[in-house]
């Protein structure tokens, strides 16, 4: 992959330029170049590169961080390595918005540069991706899990790396508001963990539980609890709580936060929202085995106030989780259809049982319309010349 150049004059008057620009705008540099040769320069402007952050416009700092990027590129990827990463760590330093749009786009540049089959992408690339949490850019540089995955494979990026670079994938992920990928990011980062190491991940583990738990958006989190990570947590408090959301009642998280308050709250969870959350998954448990649901049942599963029944009801349809109709000469809910909170053995044989039911009726109806196709085909004219 190719980058642009950004000066047509030689190295050794490029290096000299910077060193004197730099200076000019504070840095403690030399204005000449070294004796010990362009890598010393270049580590040199290097190291006084975040001063271009001084410049009046973001059209200067660009252009002078650019003019960098067009050198290091040109070294060696076996001398290249420390110069790539004190540069990668100045770039994320930006102190402002503004600055770091611009530190975005260098990365960018020095990224498209580097050889493709280098290591030294990733370092390029996990930095890029830091910039981009700072300056909301995370769409730019991440879309598809699977082709991240797929380049992390082609580039032999060993276990350690990938963890890393998920851990920060799910960070920045979780502050720009994208919970559904950030979970899909956690999961992955979780599935790279063996029985061996599962205990080396008791933090990502504890992570992925707190956001899936806080996200309005997530209500089921049954596969949760086939991660190994996850397993590893068996008999703490998180893992209580998490089963509790996975397959329990409401009453079960009221008492669970009457014993530990202080463990929930510790947490970061809101215990509005956790009983807003239960609410609906209780409700989504009572409408798999009940087709029609008095409001008096819902008022006294949910813990309810007369009166607020349609407006929860209101609330699950827009979850789209559960499908009804609100009868209200009768007073009651008439349940459509619901997705289950789990889905484990009995959910596999009721979908059995189910393709089972359409089985049959469909060679019914195959057996009845034989006959009249039958009686169809003899009936047609035979035109054949």
């Amino acid at each position: 992959m190719s980058a642009p150049t950004f000066n047509d004059a030689t190295d050794e008057e490029q290096y000299q330029d910077l060193r004197s620009h730099l200076k000019s705008l504070g840095a403690d540099i030399s204005e000449e170049n070294s004796e010990e040769g362009y890598l010393r320069d270049l580590h040199d402007v290097i190291n006084a590169s975040d001063f271009c952050f001084r410049e009046a416009n973001e059209a200067d700092a660009e252009s002078t961080l650019n003019c960098i990027v067009s050198l290091l590129i040109m070294v060696p990827p076996t001398e290249s390595e420390p110069l790539v990463s004190l540069f990668c760590e100045k770039l994320t330093r930006a102190p402002s918005l503004k600055m770091g749009c611009v530190s975005f786009k260098v990365l960018q540049n020095l990224f498209a540069g580097i050889e493709e089959k280098s290591l030294l992408c990733y370092d390029v690339y996990f930095n890029l991706v830091r910039v981009a949490g700072q300056t909301d850019n995370v769409n730019t540089v991440f879309k598809d899990l699977n082709k991240l995955k797929s380049w992390l494979f082609e580039l032999k990026v060993g276990t350690e790396k990938t963890q890393r670079l998920l851990r920060l994938l799910h960070e920045v992920l979780v502050e720009s508001k994208q919970s559904e990928m950030a979970a899909k990011v956690m999961i992955e980062l979780l599935g790279t963990y063996t029985e061996d190491n599962a205990s080396q991940a008791r933090d990502d583990a504890h992570k992925c539980i707190v956001t899936s738990l806080a996200d309005p958006n997530t209500f089921l989190m049954d596969h949760l609890l086939l991660l190994k990570p996850v397993r590893f947590l068996e008999g703490e408090l998180i893992h209580d709580l998490l089963t509790i959301f996975v397959s329990e009642k409401l009453s079960s998280y009221v008492a669970f936060y009457a014993a530990n308050k202080d463990f929930v709250n510790s947490l970061g969870l809101s215990h509005e929202q956790n009983l807003q959350k239960m609410r609906l998954l209780t409700f989504m448990q009572m409408a798999e085995t009940q087709k029609e649901i008095p409001f008096s049942i819902i008022e006294s599963e949910l813990q309810l106030n007369s009166g607020e029944v349609e407006s929860f009801i209101i609330d699950v349809l827009r979850t789209k989780l559960v499908r009804a109709k609100i009868d209200e000469l009768q007073q009651r809910v008439l349940v459509s259809s619901t997705m289950h909170r789990t889905f484990g053995k009995p959910q596999w044989q009721l979908l059995r049982e189910s393709i089972t039911v359409w089985q049959v009726n469909l060679n019914k109806i195959q057996s009845q319309l034989q006959p009249v196709l039958r009686s169809t085909y003899e009936n047609i004219p035979n035109v054949a010349a």
